[in-house]
């Protein structure tokens, strides 16, 4: 679902003063200030980390993104972007709606190429490589970077064939039987196969909500990316559901790069490793994610976190 820019502003100073209310999240709760900054120049510099620089030197980077701009139209989306996403690692997007993080999410394989109008501005490179670099081929990207969408998309076709979709149309294998142990693979890889493994011929519509979802994530892993980016891949599952995403994204993390948006600063605070914060297309703070929710850098990341607004 992609975010279309909000221009209006957020009269943060009218809001009551009242206490605000904490959210649990598996870290110590950050305690409120007084009152709510949202001047950027007036905190410290801090850790490289808050200007989108990685927090440990010795982390690998995945992707560098270098002061990235987004337009749909004359409408700036996102404004002068930098962060290193780390490899073998989850990193989370945060911010109200509107805040430009699907929209970041969406140009780290292009797939906002296909909204006619917009434009980008800046660098993304995945392993060094520049993905906006003239002669890139966007398919072999799209391949390396895995997407799971919101709602759950699987195809009008058998729990197999969905999964072999990508398999097929790239003839990444040589015979019937390697295609079917690629399947399986990535059926066990997304947690499924015991299942589905007795349902394989039966269309993937019947199954249900978390089912559909994690069919999509066997589909996007069958061919081997490098990368899975998830935009709110559970905001439309049930709480058992959703804790099987979240079991499965920690797992994943130790062979794919992985990036998720998320509305739910509980679930960022359970499945991260690391934290951005955006508000109006600017990227307010990026730190370890328990940095972030326990002494963050930024006066409006703590009124954020603390439900004072958003």
């Amino acid at each position: 679902m992609n975010e279309q820019p909000n221009t209006q502003e957020t009269e943060m100073e009218s809001q009551p003063t009242k206490a605000a209310p904490q959210i649990a999240v598996p870290v110590p709760k950050v305690q409120p200030k007084t009152a709510p900054d949202t001047n950027r120049s007036g905190d410290q510099a801090g850790s490289a980390a808050t200007a989108g620089r990685s927090p440990e030197a010795t982390v690998e980077t995945k992707i560098e993104i270098g002061k990235l701009d987004f337009f749909y139209g004359r409408t700036r989306a996102l404004k002068s972007i930098s962060l290193d996403i780390p490899a073998a690692q989850v990193t989370a997007f945060i911010g109200p709606s509107g805040c430009g993080k699907s929209t970041l999410i969406r140009t780290l394989n292009r797939m906002n190429d296909v909204i006619p109008g917009t434009r980008v501005e800046g660098r993304i490179a995945i392993d060094g490589k520049d993905i906006y670099a003239p002669g890139t081929d966007v398919v072999l990207l799209r391949r390396r970077v895995g997407m799971v969408f919101q709602k759950a998309n699987p195809f009008p076709r058998s729990i197999f064939d969905n999964v072999a979709y990508g398999l097929k149309i790239n003839q990444m294998t040589k015979s019937k039987s390697e295609l079917a142990d690629r399947v399986e693979t990535s059926l066990k890889a997304a947690a499924l196969w015991e299942e589905v493994k007795d349902r394989l011929k039966e269309s993937a519509l019947g199954l249900s909500g978390g089912q559909q979802q994690r069919i999509c994530i066997a589909r996007a892993l069958a061919v081997e990316p490098d990368v899975l980016l998830m935009d709110e891949p559970t905001s439309a599952l049930d709480p058992i559901a959703t804790q099987k995403i979240e079991e499965l994204i920690a797992e994943l993390k130790n062979q794919y790069t992985i990036v998720i948006v998320t509305h739910n600063m509980q679930q960022a605070a359970r499945v991260s490793d690391r934290t951005a914060l955006f508000w109006l297309g600017e990227m307010i703070e990026f730190n370890t994610t328990e940095k972030v929710f326990t002494k963050p850098d930024k006066q409006m990341t703590e009124d954020y976190i603390t439900g004072r607004f958003g």
